[in-house]
């Protein structure tokens, strides 16, 4: 939504209002410094008091050591998935640590709470001398790491000072770190700590010097006792780069307090930068942990800190020192979204790297030999880099809210952040497809090879691919570690190219070229074939089927690949979500889902030719209009031309002559003119070589000052179109008639209307049409995400309520104003996002704001805001505009909501899509896709149930025997019932008779009830005269009061319904 709140004139003035928005943010996240951190103060310093009194352990064998920490405090050592061999001769030993100090971001101030939760590191340093030179290698020294936090672990739990929790956490994710973690147990002493809502970890370093960097770059091996000696020297000589990277950043990580604090004092803005990146990070799900991707603030502020001081040409600083906290937050993102450190990798202070070996992004710090991104995996960066792209490009746009998408809105969610997902366990017996030397667990190395067949099997189909680890996060001191062999459940979301997803072919390489054929089919199986294509070319292709099968071609795809290179356990209990709700349109969506409307737009072009070359008219023919959702894609039901439907749809074509001062000026008149008009054109058509058959109607007979004529035209096989003529003179007419004083108060209120129907109909819709026609080409998908949004309000029985071209802009706002995410590339997406908007708008005090062709200005913005405020102003009690939705094409902003929704179905309409999102938040994967189209119709007071023969979408197939045999056959003959919907013209005349008493729901592709609300003012009232609806005596002591003869008046709704009527159930 264009917010018309932030109101800047000017692009300028756009930046200074989003910087005092951020600074307000700022101000917002910074944990106070009040009597609950004293708490948190107290719990530190009586942690480290304890840590300093732990007694020295002797150096032991492992086994020993085990034995003695389960037998005195039943500790746990939490060694990794490998274990030590006991047969290895290295001691395990405790010592008093070096020193005990707080570090990370709240020792720098730049804290951000995550999950409503603050994380206070508390780091230990180890001393030197319990380990040896040799220690780096085949995890001598995590076994060694395991042992000290062990011990500490021992040291906290036997301590009489200390009532806390404790329990181990993997350090990131990474299973080498375990640490220890403090929480609160609520005693109500001076160190519960327990309101501040902090944790506190307790990790472990060692000094900076105690093995040398060039023992750990990326590219040296240091695992190495367990390659088996039958491989080869290339097998042995493949580098340990998160391994090595994980055993350097624990000596540096005292460096780097040292280098942020540093940089914290020489650069102003930099602790701001800091704490405004922690929150872009969090809100998209970002963080330090390997299962949230790796890069986390600390990552953050270890690139912006190293730019500040050079990793430009010739050492140079890339960033500026004059950079603001935004410049330099700016600049961090674009740096991250321009630069692929996968193939060009920033290395600084350093000559003796090996940039051939590195298989992640590199992002090297010669002074400490440390790569920062060392915990990222490909998709991981991919992902990162496409987040900072998007937002990127969101802060680089001259109009629209840039402060919420940027960093409020949570774009963590799956069904808004991808466009296609799945999820597949790793089951207990998977294996790895070949060995892998580095230390990555079990659960990672699946996603590897995930991420790789994928990669290689989905090819251009999709841009990002995001497999998302959940593990689990801690286990007790005196449990064991929980095993990595347990299933788990992977979640896999992709951003699909939506030109490429659906295509049913896939081009291999020439059979020319044996090497990539060769590893084409090997790949491929027996699914690849060699195919001559129209070109003359031979080539390995792939070719998928979606006939007679329950999957799409993505689907098949996926679990074609994942069964030949996962293992077919891996797809038994695959879930696929990617294209669940499209289940929920009348036809599949092939690759073109335009093609279904490809007829209608074919038979109005050629229906548009054929009226201009009639020869006998009086005037030229100025402009042929379409005015219809079948013309413009955006239909749920399509005729099936093959049949009788397509009469009970005619598609609204306007006509407009060219000016002529022998238009009459009255109004009675030119609707006289206008049926001289249509039955010349009716005729002319009849006449003419495509045999036509042309049928005048009247319509708004009891309304005289409506456009009262059309005439449909129905070829022998094709579509229906509903013809009516535009004359630009009516408007003048009315506009004349409502300055007219004479006319009585209920005179200019009719005028008033038709003045609103006639800039709706005649103006506005053929418009509407032009432009959502050129948006679903523009974005292949958005008609088929404006069709399952039209299913989704029928299904709830909001048709009445909710117009067409309102679902429209909402759905084309999703498409056209993304936000912090790209436009969507699948329906589920689509139509979630949509929800989600719909769930949050608040239309009481935002009006809803599109622009299609990028043509509103701030000045436009300020005028819409304006109007909005006006109406608002005018109509408190919003009784006659309830939303307010503009565009570039229609500023004013009430042609499609003037005539509703009420505030009773607009707040149904965002509950609604309240309910719909956190059923799906809930149920993620597991979500049943027809629950959020099932309506409940319990809040009725009465509901009208139809005769189901009488229910359908079709003319002629689910209807046979509904209808009067004669009038079935006098269809298919005479074609007198085009554009005849019979429970249509039931709601419309219950509406009329009773629109000032009920309230009625109906959904129109159909649906099979009528649900009915009383307006709470037929209630208990006094009696008089003329009373507008059938009322039944109530005797109050003292008086009489009437309330409305409730049964009386659903027997009448029955009567007027006929056969159409099953039966009627009053709830109350």
């Amino acid at each position: 939504m264009l917010r018309a709140r932030d109101g800047p004139e000017n692009p300028k003035n756009h930046s200074s209002v989003l910087q005092l928005q951020v600074q307000e943010l700022l101000a917002r996240v910074r944990p106070s410094n009040g009597p609950r951190m004293e708490k948190v103060e107290v719990a530190l310093r009586k942690l480290k008091r304890v840590i300093e009194l732990i007694p020295n352990r002797e150096p032991t064998t492992v086994l020993q050591a085990e034995q003695d920490l389960q037998k005195s405090h039943n500790i746990t050592i939490p060694f990794s998935e490998l274990r030590p061999d006991l047969e290895n001769k290295f001691l395990l030993a405790y010592t008093k640590p070096e020193n005990i100090n707080i570090v990370g971001s709240y020792a720098r101030k730049t804290a951000v709470r995550v999950h409503g939760r603050l994380v206070i590191d508390l780091a230990v340093t180890m001393p030197s001398h319990i380990f040896q030179d040799k220690d780096y290698l085949n995890y001598r020294y995590f076994f060694k790491r395991a042992y000290y936090i062990a011990c500490i672990a021992a040291g906290i739990q036997g301590s009489q000072d200390c009532n806390y929790k404790v329990a181990f956490i993997y350090q990131n994710g990474n299973h080498l770190q375990p640490v220890i973690t403090i929480d609160p147990i609520l005693d109500m002493e001076e160190d519960d700590f327990s309101k501040s809502k902090c944790q506190i970890r307790i990790i472990l370093a060692g000094s900076g010097n105690l093995f040398p960097s060039a023992k750990t770059l990326p590219h040296k091996n240091c695992i190495r006792n367990t390659v088996p000696i039958i491989q080869s020297a290339e097998k042995i000589a493949e580098g340990t780069p998160l391994y090595n990277a994980t055993l350097r950043s624990e000596c540096s990580s005292l460096s780097y307090l040292n280098l942020l604090h540093e940089t914290s004092t020489q650069f102003d803005s930099f602790r701001d930068a800091c704490v405004l990146g922690s929150i872009w990070l969090q809100q998209r799900g970002l963080g330090t942990d390997l299962t949230d991707g790796g890069f986390g603030q600390f990552e953050w502020a270890c690139v912006m800190a190293i730019l500040l001081r050079g990793g430009g040409l010739k050492g140079k600083p890339v960033f500026s020192k004059n950079y603001t906290y935004y410049q330099l937050f700016k600049a961090t993102l674009e740096y991250l979204a321009i630069t692929d450190l996968m193939l060009d990798p920033l290395v600084t202070y350093s000559d003796h790297i090996n940039l051939d070996a590195h298989k992640c992004p590199l992002f090297f710090d010669g002074e400490q030999g440390l790569n920062i991104l060392f915990k990222m995996t490909a998709w991981s960066y991919n992902t990162l880099r496409h987040e900072a792209q998007v937002t990127t490009e969101t802060l680089k746009k001259p109009l629209g809210d840039k402060f919420y998408p940027s960093f409020i809105t949570r774009i963590n969610e799956p069904f808004y952040r991808f466009d296609y997902l799945f999820s597949v366990p790793i089951t207990s017996t998977w294996e790895p497809s070949s060995e892998v030397l580095d230390s990555t667990d079990r659960v990672t190395r699946f996603c590897q090879e995930l991420f790789t067949v994928l990669t290689t099997g989905l090819r251009d189909r999709a841009k990002l691919i995001h497999p998302q680890i959940t593990m689990d996060q801690s286990w007790p001191v005196t449990a064991a570690i929980p095993s990595m062999n347990s299933c788990y459940v992977i979640v896999v979301g992709m951003l699909l190219n939506a030109e490429q997803s659906r295509r049913t072919v896939d081009h291999g390489p020439q059979a020319e070229d044996k090497n990539a054929a060769a590893a084409f089919r090997a790949f491929w199986g027996e699914k690849a074939e060699l195919r001559r294509f129209k070109d003359g070319s031979i080539k390995e292709s792939l070719v998928w089927s979606t006939e007679n099968s329950s999957q799409n071609v993505l689907d098949q795809i996926v679990a074609y690949i994942l069964r030949r290179h996962m293992g077919p356990e891996v797809t038994e209990d695959i879930k696929f979500l990617g294209n669940a709700f499209e289940s929920f349109l009348p036809e599949p969506i092939t690759s073109n889902p335009l093609a279904i409307y490809q007829p209608f737009t074919k038979a109005f072009e050629s229906l548009e030719k054929e009226i201009r070359c009639l020869h006998g008219l009086p005037l030229q023919i100025r402009q042929i209009s379409a005015a219809s959702p079948l013309l413009c894609c955006a239909s749920y039901d399509v005729p099936h031309l093959d049949s009788d439907e397509y009469l009970t749809q005619p598609a609204s074509i306007y006509v407009q002559f060219e000016g002529s001062t022998r238009w009459p000026d009255d109004f009675a008149a030119i609707q006289r003119t206008k049926i001289a008009f249509l039955l010349k054109i009716g005729e002319l058509l009849e006449e003419s070589t495509s045999r036509f058959v042309a049928k005048l109607g009247l319509e708004n007979e009891q309304h005289r000052l409506l456009n009262q004529a059309f005439i449909d035209l129905i070829p022998p096989a094709g579509p229906t179109f509903r013809l009516r003529i535009y004359h630009e003179r009516e408007l003048s007419i009315l506009e004349q008639s409502r300055r007219d004083k004479s006319n009585d108060f209920g005179e200019r209120e009719k005028i008033a209307f038709a003045i609103s129907l006639y800039k709706r109909d005649f103006i506005q819709r053929p418009l509407h049409t032009q432009a959502v026609r050129t948006l679903c080409t523009r974005f292949p998908l958005l008609s088929s995400s404006i069709r399952i949004m039209k299913k989704w309000r029928d299904s709830h029985l909001l048709s009445l309520h909710i117009s067409d071209e309102l679902v429209e802009i909402l759905t084309i706002r999703t498409f056209l104003q993304p936000d912090p995410w790209q436009a969507p590339e699948s329906v589920t997406t689509g139509f979630f996002r949509t929800l989600a908007f719909i769930s949050k708008w608040d239309w009481q005090s935002e009006p809803l704001i599109v622009d299609f062709g990028n043509e509103i200005s701030t000045e436009d913005v300020e005028d819409i805001a304006l109007r909005f405020n006006a109406w608002r102003k005018i109509d408190p009690g919003m009784n006659r505009i309830v939303v307010y939705a503009a565009s570039n094409l229609d500023p004013n902003g009430i042609s499609w909501t003037e005539q509703g929704p009420s505030k009773v179905a607009a707040t149904r309409f965002t509950r609604l899509a309240r309910a719909a999102c956190n059923l799906a938040r809930e149920q993620m994967l597991n979500i049943e896709p027809s629950a959020l189209f099932a309506t409940s119709t319990a809040e009725y007071d009465f509901v009208i149930h139809l005769n189901p023969k009488f229910v359908t979408n079709n003319f002629g197939q689910d209807r046979e025997g509904a209808f009067f045999k004669n009038l079935q056959v006098q269809s298919s003959l005479t074609t007198s019932l085009a554009g005849f919907d019979h429970i249509r013209l039931y709601l419309e005349e219950l509406s009329r008779l009773y629109r000032t008493n009920v309230v009625f729901f109906h959904g129109m592709n159909g649906g099979s009830y009528i649900g009915g609300l009383w307006n709470p003012q037929t209630g208990l009232k006094d009696w008089k005269v003329n009373m507008t609806y059938s009322t039944l005596l109530s005797l109050q002591p003292g008086h009489a009061k009437t309330v409305i003869n409730k049964t009386g008046t659903l027997h009448e709704m029955a009567r007027l319904g006929g056969d159409m009527v099953s039966r009627i159930e009053e709830r109350r």
